[in-house]
């Protein structure tokens, strides 16, 4: 009969051949979230807990969220609350055998949940810089007196070393899908999307529509107004359209002063409607920027997705009726 240590480094040597055998396939896809999960399953093992979670930090967005977790659903909450908060804002390893008894520790899950949370174990995960950008969550010790300790520790820290090589590749790969001035995705982030979600969509027979937008006379406002304000009308318009994009649709800053928004299960009217709304709102916005009130408009090219034709013949298509509402007036929605 195998000990306990025979079988601990058995599950550690299998996962390990799983992650090995994963990365190496030839795919296209260039997600995460398999590693995630085979780095919480080592997790889980080499700390001995019933349930393992890594958390990843998205300073963007002010929250943190679980990439993987064992024996729980996808988590978000603020970054500044839970135990996890209170590891990465202090910077140390937390272990509590009280949970109940800690101010810091958020119940509401096992609430919703009916789990009885009886110790946790909580490693921030840094980057090569020593910047943290996650952390590592195991949750009730599983043996006699179910307490987490230094050893735990000792042993968790193989998984959180590569959950922050992992994640810190994942998070270069995010930045570079993403417009550092409007904190759009970008062309590069469009395509991505593309291959994972849209294509996807059309491939299921569902409709997508798109418009393209131009900010009109945009050289004009640099050269009045200064590069800094034309930055801020980059971003105030970047930041309209976010508001008014659909939880399944995507905008985007395709490059200069133009934007793409892709909208799902949507016929061209339904895109029509949105760009008219969109246009609408700019006209009635103000930008203030530098002291100055920026008033603008945008252009727009509409076209329904035509799954017979590529993407970019699709963008191509959108583009040229830009172009015209460009050529014929600006301020308005051509398609």
């Amino acid at each position: 009969m195998p000990t306990d240590h025979e079988r601990m480094l058995s599950e550690i040597f299998s996962v390990s051949e799983e992650i090995y055998k994963d990365m190496s396939d030839d795919v296209s896809d260039t997600d995460h979230t398999k590693v995630f999960e085979y780095i919480t399953r080592l997790g889980k093992t080499l700390s001995e807990s019933d349930r393992t979670s890594f958390w990843k930090w998205d300073k963007r967005n002010h929250t943190l969220w679980t990439a993987a977790a064992v024996g729980a659903d996808k988590i978000i909450i603020p970054d500044n609350t839970g135990l996890v908060g209170k590891a990465l804002a202090e910077k140390r390893v937390i272990i509590t055998n009280d949970p109940y008894s800690d101010p810091d520790f958020n119940s509401a899950v096992d609430k919703k949940t009916g789990y009885v949370t009886k110790s946790i174990l909580v490693m921030p995960v840094a980057d090569v810089n020593g910047e943290f950008i996650g952390a590592y969550q195991a949750i009730n010790k599983l043996g006699s007196d179910g307490k987490f300790g230094d050893e735990d520790v000792r042993r968790l820290s193989l998984a959180a070393v590569i959950c922050g090589i992992a994640l810190e590749s994942e998070t270069f790969l995010d930045e570079s899908h993403h417009d550092k001035l409007t904190q759009l995705k970008n062309r590069m982030g469009f395509y991505s999307d593309f291959s994972k979600r849209y294509l996807k969509l059309v491939e299921t027979g569902k409709k997508l529509s798109l418009f393209i937008c131009d900010i009109d006379k945009f050289k004009r406002i640099n050269d009045t107004y200064g590069h800094n304000a034309g930055d801020e009308v980059l971003k105030h318009t970047a930041a309209l359209l976010g508001t008014c994009c659909g939880e399944n649709d995507g905008i985007y800053r395709w490059g200069g002063e133009e934007f793409v928004m892709i909208m799902t299960d949507a016929d061209k009217q339904t895109c029509i409607d949105k760009a008219e709304e969109i246009r609408v709102k700019i006209m009635e916005s103000v930008c203030h920027a530098e002291g100055n009130d920026i008033k603008l408009t945008l252009s727009f090219g509409v076209s329904e997705f035509d799954s017979n034709r590529t993407i970019e013949e699709n963008i191509s298509s959108a583009d040229e009726k830009l172009y015209t509402a460009k050529e014929s007036g600006r301020n308005r929605v051509v398609f």
